[in-house]
């Protein structure tokens, strides 16, 4: 290999590469503060960057500066033709808030601002008048008017009035209010607007993404991974999917729900904050906090009494004994119905107690607005159908303390703006599940720079208590977050260094092994524990290879699947591979268990799903390191199952157009041979040799052909099913299937009849064709593996564990009683367990230590269990000694 191993693994660690600018403390506008100034300084220096700050701390002024700034690094350095083009995309009604920002970085017109610093500033800017920004509002591509920093709405870009690619620096200011346009998909869509080819602009034509990227927003979602994801895509630091496989383990029922792993928590937001940069308060960075001290908050649950005696039905007809709006949308949808006119009752009687203040007041539907409007007829609305004009005027209007009641969906208005300055008053008129909206709505007047105490009123029905529980806990859970990103920050501050020094230390394992009765087991990085083997020391090779990046079992850099890609993963099948060969003995097989991966429509810029031939990859490495190729047995899968984990093959979508279908994805055990010393006869060295008294002719042919004649059974009739479980059925047709010629129609038939009974599955498939051919193998029982084990003891359960039917024939087949089978992938120790309980020595390597506890477990069992003598051995012996 080009770099020795342990270097290679080293260079596994995932801190966000740097591509900007080193920034002189002098070239900052002294106007900003030195939170500020730290702050624009690491953006600058990233290049691709993103400021998760709490309310109220600037991002606003920090993003005009970053903008400036890296145009004018850029420039100097010659990235960019000319002074460059920047823009700030930013939510509709803060565009005045810019304004405001930009003219005080110039003349230092503002409040907070003394004379001592505008006397500064005047003195900083008299040489160097290009230091002052100028932001320019802009909707569309031809109102682009030479070199400078431009705003513009979200909505602008999303319609498609302004392109993006135009610019050579981009920042997104409040960029989660995206989720208000529709929800993940559009969130994603929109960040993909600020990558690829770019177009051309007075007659220059640039290529690949905007270089220079940031996004400036508060403190995102602990609830939704996938934010922070999109954000990362967006900077270039790491692929969604990539992200995923890293750091979180998948639903197995279903696809894209997430949860971290517990060992990848601490890496993960170490990865996080080497890109992002969370700041809660000025002190977390080592400044001063004087002047961002956040007031109190009074928040005031208030819950409305809710009328069960129309408490509904279940779907089965079962009575309801009480409403449950946490029971799902239609539930709540109707609580919200019922109970409207008591919540504005409610918030009328909270609003008689300071009739003249200023005050929000939150709502969720377009009924809930039109009745607040009834209910207070001077209220100002914003809603979606207004015109962005209008909606600006109200938004800017609101926060300058010019209009006193505002009204209007957290969802639309959450995002950017600030009314701290004259309001510190709101009242929820619901509650609901999106967390996301709730937490920016408080945040609109709970923030720094709000001298009064923020009251903040929700109402409630009694059916909504879970629903209250709920944003409780996920508020918990946020500020849980905020802790630890804290804590992070607080430790290693800004150094990159600090964050690759920690990580490196999860690098290799202290080596543990354990022996017994014909077992060796090894906890270690399987590359340097096959270095260590002797030559020609394996009878069998027999593993489940880790699926490249598909999953990743430990929180060790020397796992495989902590890769970046493809490509990457078969590197570090190149240091063990070879190895796998040298210790093999000549002649001897190395079965390979392996599966196909799906690639998300993201990630192949085909606007579909494909598939990745990962056995083909892993044939190209085998052989090109010096195996020969035999052959593969496929192993039937569940379709049914496999669709609930991606949404490839929908039965909806299918309906829809059929040319989207694929296939299922079976699995394949690859099978490998080590060149034999003596190549004239093709013999290994040490045949696998088998007793004809044991192993027939008829055995023989079967297992060279499997070809079998019909029995005559026939499948039952759909009335003689009526009354079978699941389990009769699918053996059922199983033996039928295998038994007579193969009828498509038939099996079509057979199936929608179930269906009009209301028997056949969504979860698995029942009906499932059958194989006679030997290569394909679909009576490999799914379930039948040490997974088992481990849910009845409570312990984790293996990702890909490998199942018993497909191990014991591996060992019978290519493997004789007494010999070494190993297994550099040993996971729950599947291999070593089957091979002692056939009379073998398992020998396997695992890098994940649970597992391999587990694992010593069962493998102990298996020796046991074998070497146990039965109630007749123990007579034999007995009578044996007697004579």
């Amino acid at each position: 290999m080009s770099i020795d191993y342990n270097d290679f693994l080293r260079s596994k660690v995932e801190i966000a590469k740097s591509v900007g600018f080193q920034i002189d403390d002098a070239d900052i506008n002294p106007l900003l503060k030195p939170h500020q100034r730290a702050a624009v300084q690491w953006a600058c220096a990233g290049g691709c960057r993103a400021l998760f700050e709490a309310f109220g701390l600037g991002k606003t002024i920090q993003e005009i500066e970053w903008v400036r700034l890296t145009l004018a690094a850029a420039a100097a350095a010659g990235e960019i033709n000319g002074e460059g083009y920047g823009l700030i995309v930013a939510p509709l009604g803060v565009r005045q808030e810019f304004k405001r920002d930009a003219n005080t970085l110039c003349t230092g017109e503002h409040p907070f601002v003394t004379d001592a610093q505008r006397d500064e500033l005047a003195r900083w800017n008299a040489d160097r008048p290009d230091r002052r920004p100028s932001v320019r509002f802009i909707r569309r591509n031809d109102e682009i008017d030479g070199p400078g920093i431009y705003l513009t709405n979200y909505e602008s870009v999303r319609d498609g009035r302004l392109d993006p690619q135009l610019f050579d620096a981009a920042s997104l200011d409040e960029a989660d209010c995206l989720r208000g346009f529709g929800g993940t998909k559009t969130f994603r869509e929109f960040m993909a607007l600020f990558a690829g080819d770019r177009k051309t602009l007075n007659e220059r034509t640039r290529s690949d993404a905007i270089r220079y990227r940031l996004v400036a927003t508060a403190t995102p979602s602990p609830n939704d991974y996938i934010e922070l994801l999109a954000y990362s895509a967006f900077l270039g630091v790491m692929d969604v999917s990539a992200a995923k496989t890293r750091f979180f383990k998948r639903n197995s029922e279903k696809a894209d729900q997430l949860t971290i792993h517990p060992h990848k928590e601490e890496e993960f937001w170490l990865w996080v904050a080497s890109w992002g940069l969370f700041v809660q308060k000025p002190s977390d960075l080592g400044f001063s906090d004087e002047g961002y001290e956040l007031p109190d908050l009074d928040v005031r649950w208030h819950e409305i009494p809710t009328d069960h005696s129309d408490a509904g039905t279940e779907r089965d007809g079962q009575m309801l004994m009480f409403r449950d709006a946490a029971a799902g949308v239609q539930a709540a949808a109707q609580e919200k119905r019922r109970s409207l006119d008591d919540r504005v009752q409610k918030m009328v009687e909270l609003r008689a107690e300071d009739p003249a203040a200023h005050r929000i007041l939150w709502h969720d539907l377009e009924a809930e607005r039109h009745a607040i409007e009834r209910a207070v007829p001077d209220v100002v609305s914003v809603y979606g159908s207004q015109d962005m004009d209008t909606r600006e005027q109200a938004i800017v209007g609101f926060s300058d303390g010019e209009i006193r009641e505002l009204a209007g969906k957290p969802s639309m208005l959450g995002g950017g703006c600030n009314f701290q300055r004259h309001c510190s008053w709101a009242i929820f008129l619901g509650i609901g599940f999106k967390f996301r909206d709730f937490i920016q709505a408080i945040h609109r007047l709970h923030r720094f720079l709000q001298t009064n105490r923020v009251r903040v009123d929700l109402i409630y029905t009694e059916a909504e208590r879970e629903v209250r529980h709920q944003v409780e806990r996920k508020w918990n859970q946020h500020n849980h977050m905020v802790a630890r990103m804290t804590e992070i920050i607080r430790k290693y501050g800004l150094s990159h260094a600090a964050m690759a020094q920690h990580l490196t230390r999860a690098m290799g394992v202290e080596r543990v092994e354990v022996t017994g009765e014909n077992y060796r087991l090894i906890n270690n990085d399987c590359v340097p524990e096959t270095r260590s083997m002797d030559d020609d020391s394996v009878d069998l090779i027999l593993t489940s290879i880790p699926f490249s990046t598909q999953y990743e079992y430990s929180p060790n850099y020397s796992d495989f699947g902590h890769t970046d890609n493809n490509r990457h993963f078969w590197e570090q099948m190149d240091y063990l591979v070879p190895e796998l060969l040298r210790v093999l003995k000549p002649g001897r097989v190395a079965a390979i268990h392996v599966k196909d991966r799906i690639v998300p429509s993201g990630m192949t810029g085909l606007g579909f799903q494909t598939v990745y031939p990962f056995h083909v990859d892993c044939i190209a490495n085998f052989t090109g390191h010096g195996f020969g190729y035999m052959g593969m047995k496929t192993i039937a899968t569940d379709v049914v199952r496999e669709n609930n984990q991606t949404y490839r093959l929908g039965w909806t979508e299918q309906c829809k157009d059929g040319s989207k279908m694929g296939f299922g994805m079976p699995e394949y055990l690859l099978l490998f041979r080590k060149p034999p010393t003596d190549t004239s006869n093709s013999y290994a060295d040490e045949p696998v040799v088998k007793d004809k008294s044991a192993y027939s002719r008829s055995r023989w042919q079967i297992d060279a052909h499997g070809y079998a004649r019909s029995s005559g059974d026939r499948l039952m009739t759909p009335e003689e099913m009526r009354d079978l479980t699941h389990k009769q059925l699918f053996r059922l047709f199983r033996d039928y299937s295998l038994s007579n010629v193969y009828d498509y129609e038939y099996h079509v038939a057979v199936g929608e009849a179930l269906e009009a009974q209301g028997k056949l599955p969504v979860t698995f498939m029942l009906l499932q064709p059958q194989s006679w051919h030997p290569d394909v193998w679909t009576d490999i029982t799914r379930m039948l593996t040490l997974n088992s084990a481990q849910s009845a003891k409570g312990r984790e359960m293996h990702l890909c564990p490998m199942q018993f039917d497909l191990a014991d024939r591996a060992i019978q087949q290519w493997s004789q009683p007494g010999e070494t089978v190993y297994d550099p992938f040993g996971g729950l120790m599947t291999v070593p367990y089957r091979a002692v309980l056939a009379g073998r020595r398992g020998m396997a390597c695992e890098l994940s230590h649970p597992y391999f506890l587990d694992g010593c477990a069962y493998v102990e069992s298996a020796a046991r269990q074998v070497s146990m003598p039965s109630l007749f051995d123990a007579i034999e012996n007995e009578e044996g000694a007697a004579a």
